[in-house]
């Protein structure tokens, strides 16, 4: 066999061989991972190094979004702060504690708060589909670890978020996923509607979403059929509400609208809330408020258009 005829049968022989790690290249990388891996290139600072705050999450495209408007609690890192490992019982029906610490820029334990809301820091756990919603206050101690008695009552995969305002800084929310075994039951999701009920209250909602814009939300809490004129201040306020984004339970900016609650002082039916909804599509609410020293939580969704 010739030179030419050896180079030529080379040539086709590699062209073989291309073509065929271009068929297994496609599937063992699919697409969507070619994708993510251009995301994440993109997601490199001018270093070179990754930037931790930011959180694939399937389904959303937060890149897009306005910054004055961009969702938090997609990620561990926030403005140089840095949530650590959660601990917590594996599984269902083990009592233990959860507890974790927030490092500081340096990487030392973040150990001085601004009060926000009465508490330093405010931590919200909610299972993926949206349900096993609590809002607790876990106690520092002073190496920095942040830690709360704590029992799984359902199996699943959980995102526990830590809201706080370090001394001097502004609001920061840092998010974690823990998953927990035992056996799995789904719950129903949030159903749209205009009225939610917690023990003997029912809680109405009026208002509506608007992507892009601060939506006036007021919600009106009524006891038999009449209304309740007895809420308490809770955490400075009549009235707690916490949005999540269906999904990616993206945490939403939300704001009690008026003055802070004075002590002692009773108020109700209604409380008003400022809140922004960043993209179209539903959001998961629940609004915390407080009668006879007991805390309710009604739990809603709502369509943002």
């Amino acid at each position: 066999m010739n030179a030419p005829q050896r180079i030529g049968l080379y040539g086709a022989g590699l062209a073989v061989v291309f073509a065929a790690a271009f068929v297994i290249g496609g599937a063992v990388v699919p697409e969507r991972t070619v994708e993510n891996w251009s995301a994440t290139e993109d997601d490199m600072d001018e270093h070179g190094m990754e930037d931790e705050g930011t959180e694939e999450v399937e389904g959303h495209d937060t890149h897009g979004e306005p910054a004055a408007q961009a969702p938090r609690g997609l990620g561990i890192e926030q403005d140089g702060y840095l949530l650590g490992e959660v601990a917590a019982p594996a599984v269902t029906g083990e009592a233990g504690a959860l507890s974790f610490t927030i490092a500081d820029a340096h990487g030392e334990p973040l150990t001085e708060y601004e009060t926000s809301h009465e508490k330093d820091l405010h931590l919200i756990v909610v299972r993926s589909d949206g349900s096993q919603f609590r809002h607790v206050h876990p106690e520092l101690d002073a190496e920095g670890v942040w830690s709360i008695p704590w029992e799984w009552n359902a199996a699943g995969s959980y995102r526990v978020y830590t809201d706080f305002v370090p001394k001097g800084g502004e609001d920061v929310t840092l998010a974690r996923t823990v998953n927990v075994a035992g056996d799995l039951a789904t719950a129903a999701p949030l159903a749209v509607a205009e009225t939610a009920r917690t023990g003997d209250f029912e809680v109405a909602i009026e208002g509506e979403l608007t992507a892009g814009e601060s939506s006036e939300l007021t919600l009106t809490v009524t006891q038999g059929g009449e209304p309740v004129t007895a809420l308490e201040p809770y955490l400075g306020a009549y009235g707690h509400l916490v949005a999540l984004r269906e999904g990616d339970l993206a945490y939403l900016h939300v704001h009690p609208e008026g003055g802070d609650a004075e002590p002692g002082v009773l108020s109700g039916p209604d409380i008003v809330f400022a809140a922004s909804a960043p993209t179209p599509g539903r959001y998961l609410l629940y609004l915390d408020f407080q009668v006879d020293g007991q805390v309710y939580t009604a739990q809603f969704a709502a369509d943002a258009r």
